[in-house]
């Protein structure tokens, strides 16, 4: 917690109930920019009274908003794009000192951001049911799609503006008023996407935002009044929200952590191997769901392919986001890093060869800064090969053959994503069918849809029943309704 002393100057982020900010009187904690590890605002953490407001304000907005013509709640959505378009270059530098991505990440984050965006306005043809006359004589039968109600949105740090995005415009283009919870180490980016969001002329009370910690979401979780939870962040935590959640009656997805593997074949084009590898384990410092942590070498390729990636690893410079020529910001607090360097440590322990050692890599900025790390001869038993480290830390294990890939992939509890890199269609048509992960890859290395399909983790990397975005999500935030009917001669 902060001291008078440190908080004197920083503003506190508001939080938004019924479409009014607000200073909450909870207590607070500073927010510091992990790049240089200055202090920048204050974060809140609500009361009870402010949880409870913010539910109660989006429970009386819903019969209003949820009646509101499907093509107006579209227009308001083409409008918001147009804002959150406008305000581009605020929020993606927004984005980066909150988080520590580079401009170059965050710009990307930013417009995937958008796509969601884009995807919820088409909600007039998403919402269409399905009729069939003459189910008996004289009977037609129709089904509908209907808001539930009041549904709350659990975000994590790695990506604050898009993960919010990903869930609140659907929603609330379906029919629905929204709680939003970022995490408390980003709040910053979920207020401003919501400010713009009222701009774009939606009715007071669909959209509020809240901040806090475990306390916060336990509040939300248990609230009667709450009918769905959304959630993305890790496994352990997505666990307990779904039970908890589920347990108090509502309908619950919770996208949950990973250990994402990437098979490399004899066959590949070493240059574009190398350079997607790169980018999906070190990019956003290795903070993200979807990242490579384990690159399963088959066969003859394994001595090349690492001497590759350290030579890309030697080359890639660590800095602040906005600083050019910077290819990996740092990790988000003091720490993740020392828990990052705990797993190297650990692996260093377990036997693993530590071909390129992160650590020693430093940066004149003052953040939070960690190098990249690969380790080789890693086995599928060693904890830096099943636990996700959430950072920059790259595993390699050596395979036979291809069907000793898969058992290595699929031997994993996690079922996110894996991606496999070949010029072989053969090759790549049984990896795709026997991978026992949700999204899959083929000579990319970071596989997470675009809006219009699901973000389909399996195992223990995804929670619930229906998947964020695509039509699973649009069947998440809606109930069917099927109407029979009889209309007598």
């Amino acid at each position: 917690m902060v001291t008078s002393a440190v908080s004197v100057d920083l503003k506190t982020v508001p939080i938004i109930i019924g479409g009014k900010p607000r200073v909450s009187s909870g207590k607070t904690a500073v927010q510091t920019n992990p790049a240089t590890g200055e202090a920048v605002v204050l974060i809140p953490y609500c009361t009870n009274e402010e949880i409870s407001a913010a539910v109660e304000a989006a429970q009386q907005a819903f019969p209003a908003w949820s009646q509101t013509p499907v093509l107006q709640r579209a227009r308001i959505m083409f409008k918001y794009r147009q804002l959150v378009e406008q305000h581009a270059d605020e929020l993606i530098r927004l984005c980066t000192e909150e988080n520590g991505k580079t401009i170059e990440e965050s710009k990307g984050s930013y417009q995937r951001g958008i796509e969601c965006i884009e995807f919820a306005a088409g909600v007039p043809s998403l919402l269409m049911g399905e009729t069939v006359e003459r189910v008996s004589p004289g009977v037609d039968s129709a089904s509908t799609r209907q808001p539930l109600g009041a549904c709350v949105g659990i975000t994590p740090f790695n990506f604050p503006l898009m993960v919010p995005l990903w869930m609140f415009p659907l929603a609330i283009a379906c029919g629905n008023t929204f709680v939003l919870k970022p995490s408390d180490r980003v709040p910053r980016s979920a207020v401003r996407v919501a400010e713009l969001l009222y701009e774009a002329g939606l009715p007071a009370g669909v959209m509020n935002v809240v901040h806090g910690a475990k306390d916060a979401v336990d509040a939300l979780l248990t609230d009667k009044r709450v009918k769905a939870v959304s959630f993305v962040g890790s496994s352990p935590v997505a666990k307990y929200i779904y039970q908890t959640a589920s347990a108090n009656g509502k309908r619950v997805q919770c996208l949950a952590g990973a250990k994402n593997h990437s098979v490399v074949m004899p066959d590949c084009e070493m240059k574009t191997t190398v350079e997607t590898i790169m980018s999906s384990s070190f990019g956003c410092a290795g903070e993200r769901c979807v990242a490579t942590s384990v690159v399963v070498a088959v066969g003859e390729v394994g001595d090349r392919l690492v001497s590759e990636l350290i030579r890309a690893g030697d080359a890639t410079k660590i800095g602040p986001g906005d600083r050019p020529g910077c290819g990996m910001g740092p990790v988000i607090t003091p720490e993740a890093r020392e828990r990052i360097v705990g797993y190297i440590e650990q692996g260093q322990k377990e036997g693993a060869k530590l071909v390129r050692d992160g650590r020693k890599d430093t940066c004149d900025a003052g953040g939070y800064y960690l190098g990249t790390t690969i380790f080789d001869n890693v086995k599928p038993e060693m904890r830096i090969a099943r636990e996700e480290i959430f950072g920059p830390v790259l595993s390699v294990i050596r395979a036979r053959d291809l069907n000793h890939a898969l058992e290595i992939v699929n031997g994993s509890e996690h079922g996110n994503a894996s991606s496999i890199y070949t010029k072989s269609g053969a090759t790549a048509r049984h990896f795709a069918a026997s991978t026992q992960t949700g999204m899959v890859g083929v000579n990319l290395g970071v596989p997470a849809p675009v809006a219009v399909f699901p973000f389909s983790g399996w195992k223990n990397s995804f929670f619930g029943d229906l998947h964020a975005l695509g039509k699973d999500g649009v069947r998440f935030y809606t109930e069917t309704k099927v109407v029979t009917s009889r209309w007598p001669e």
